[in-house]
């Protein structure tokens, strides 16, 4: 196969494989469809790779079956030379199959055989959850959820319809409707994320995936009724480590909801500082480290936050080893942490461990660095601040910080 020489028309521009379903986009360029509709529906491109021209993501995508019949003949042909037959591409998804899969939803005795072929085709490719989005289902799914949980039991299809909304995902502005008279749905997900599955972790990964969907267009009234248990079960998707999408998703759940401090009160109390400053010692991924950051500075706005901060030995050490060494995002929350650690919480042991785990090397550091200004005074002041506990620190050059 690497010595035929394929014509170059054949070949997709964002894939570079031969076209299994070739397509041509408003701009002129042909496509491979999935290739493209990745591009459009789960990236949000809306520019045309090749010529850059507006692409939007509801533009039509008109078949080639004339190229498709040439590479299909082509592949014939070359056979014998190891050239696989790419076969006739299935037709659309019918809008009228799925609204009949999801009328059956609501049929005990065709709820499963539904629902798996709902997931089969969510699965397929883009175009099929395009098209399953727009016509309602992740609101029956999201039903289905609640159903389940107002009735007290796990019924068959929880991790299917899961999946089936961690795929085709919730469209924008429906989470908000939902909402709007189902907020228990928010009790439903922390529910399952309290069950126990076969496949554990990926259940617990979706629906931590989907709570965030929910959280991102929640209102202030449904964030400011959030319950102690809720915070238990998001705090646990962090301390049992599941897949890293689902360690991201209960993150940004927590950091949405940081800025009602009868929330932050709830996640300290469910331990969250703990599991976030071991969380952040195993070095993750930049964002999930910024996420992190800035969920501890909301957690250290309050006493019991500083106190359990403080209560674990790596807290002021990871956060001064992450200063300068992941974004400027990160370099804003653990200054910012280390100010209120300095203001609330600052006695010689905590000011001592500070110069020991080089979090005063550190300021210095920024003094000289290219960072934003604020963070370059931010630093400053906690400097000067506690000048006199540090003054023997080899970092420190008094006479300069105090004319800074």
């Amino acid at each position: 196969m690497d010595d035929i020489d394929v014509p170059q028309y054949f070949i997709c521009p964002i894939s570079l494989q031969i076209m299994r379903d070739p397509v041509t986009a408003i701009t002129g360029i042909t496509y491979d469809r999935e290739s493209i509709e990745h591009w459009l529906f789960t990236n949000k491109n809306t520019i045309c790779p090749v010529t850059k021209q507006p692409l939007p993501e509801d533009s039509d995508l008109t078949p080639n079956h004339n190229l498709r019949r040439l590479i299909q003949a082509w592949c014939i042909e070359n056979a014998s030379n190891g050239v696989d037959r790419i076969p006739t591409p299935k037709p659309c998804l019918d809008k009228f199959h799925v609204l009949k899969l999801i009328k059956d939803l609501c049929l005990p005795q065709l709820q499963m055989k539904s629902i798996r072929e709902l997931e089969l085709l969510a699965a397929a490719n883009e175009r099929n959850r395009k098209h399953m989005a727009e016509t309602g289902l992740p609101k029956a799914l999201l039903m289905f959820i609640l159903t389940c949980f107002k009735q007290g039991r796990r019924l068959d299809g929880l991790q299917e319809a899961l999946s089936i909304l961690w795929l085709i995902r919730i469209p924008c502005g429906e989470s908000k409707a939902f909402l709007v008279g189902n907020d228990q749905i928010i009790d439903a997900l922390a529910w399952l994320l309290g069950c126990n599955f076969h496949n554990n972790f990926t259940v617990k990964s979706h629906a931590a995936s989907v709570l965030k969907m929910l959280f991102e267009e929640a209102s202030s009234s449904v964030l400011e009724r959030l319950k102690p248990e809720f915070f238990e079960r998001v705090v646990g998707v962090i301390r049992d480590k599941i897949t890293q999408q689902g360690i991201n998703s209960a993150l940004k759940v927590l950091l949405i909801a940081c800025p009602w401090g009868r929330n932050r009160i709830m996640m300290v109390e469910s331990g969250a500082v703990f599991e976030l400053i071991e969380l952040e010692w195993r070095s993750p991924e930049k964002k999930t480290t910024e996420m992190i950051l800035g969920i501890l500075f909301h957690l250290c706005s309050c006493a019991d936050g500083r106190a359990q901060f403080l209560s674990h030995r790596g807290g002021i050490a990871v956060v001064a080893k992450r200063i300068l060494n992941v974004s400027p995002a990160a370099d804003d929350r653990a200054v910012l942490i280390l100010a209120l650690i300095c203001k609330f919480s600052g006695t010689s042991v905590v000011l001592n461990e500070m110069l020991n785990v080089k979090a005063v090397s550190k300021l210095c550091m920024m003094l000289q660095a290219d960072c934003a200004a604020y963070l370059k005074q931010k630093a400053g002041e906690i400097l000067r601040s506690h000048s006199d506990e540090w003054m023997n620190s080899p970092c420190m050059d008094n006479a300069s910080l105090l004319t800074r």
